[in-house]
């Protein structure tokens, strides 16, 4: 099989050739750039299957390389950003980075990171209208502001904008959350969560989103359906 093509574009050259040995070494063929203008060229010329973009560069924000390969190129984009501030992974993925990782990191992790990326052709991003759901980074947007969800209201959210419009019965959705186990048999407890799940809604503006059916279930309401409370 031939191995995956990583563009890494970072200006640091003692960082640069450890990242270049250390995924060789995994299996990969890597290409480096150590400008916004290099990085821009290679991505063009190569092709690579996925970038590793660092934000300081020489002449200017790697921002500018997300911003603008994000308008021709559905190419997955690992950021490796010194920040952990939630307003900065927000801004990165608002732009169109698949996914980050935060300096210092372990090899381990960013080989990871890499491999769910080109396993999964790019992190999935769920939207429906002005909700986002990014997948794997458990991450939900609603016109740019994060909503804070709990791991089951976050997975609920998901299975339902997975088919917006279906309406899917409480036990449905109890059997399909991997976390019954610990919700236990009871369907009701997916009231509880999906009453937490609309209340968060709520808190932010997105009042008509969820739908409930009564003595039955819970659909989000798709594009073509009115948006009545």
């Amino acid at each position: 099989m031939t191995p995956h093509h990583l563009l890494l574009i970072e200006d640091d050259d003692d960082i640069a050739r450890l990242l270049h040995f250390d995924l060789t070494d995994a299996g990969y063929v890597v290409t480096r750039a150590g400008s916004i203008i290099t990085g821009l060229t290679q991505a063009r010329e190569q092709t690579p299957d996925l970038v590793l973009l660092d934000l300081g560069l020489p002449d200017g924000d790697g921002r500018d390389i997300l911003r603008r390969l994000r308008k021709n190129s559905e190419v997955p984009i690992i950021v490796l950003t010194a920040r952990d501030a939630v307003d900065e992974k927000v801004e990165l993925l608002t732009l169109g980075a698949n996914d980050y990782v935060v300096k210092p990191f372990a090899l381990p992790e960013l080989l990871a990171r890499i491999g769910v990326q080109l396993r999964d052709g790019g992190g999935a991003i769920l939207e429906l209208r002005e909700l986002t759901v990014h997948v794997e980074q458990h991450l939900v947007l609603y016109r740019g502001q994060e909503v804070g969800l709990s791991p089951t209201e976050f997975e609920l959210l998901t299975l339902l904008m997975q088919e917006p419009g279906r309406v899917f019965s409480r036990q449905e959705l109890l059997q399909k959350t991997k976390t019954k186990g610990a919700l236990g048999a009871d369907s009701n407890v997916i009231t509880v969560h999906m009453a937490n799940l609309r209340s968060k809604l709520h808190d932010i503006g997105a009042h008509t989103y969820l739908r409930t059916v009564q003595r039955y279930g819970y659909a989000l309401r798709s594009d073509s359906m009115n948006d009545v409370p």
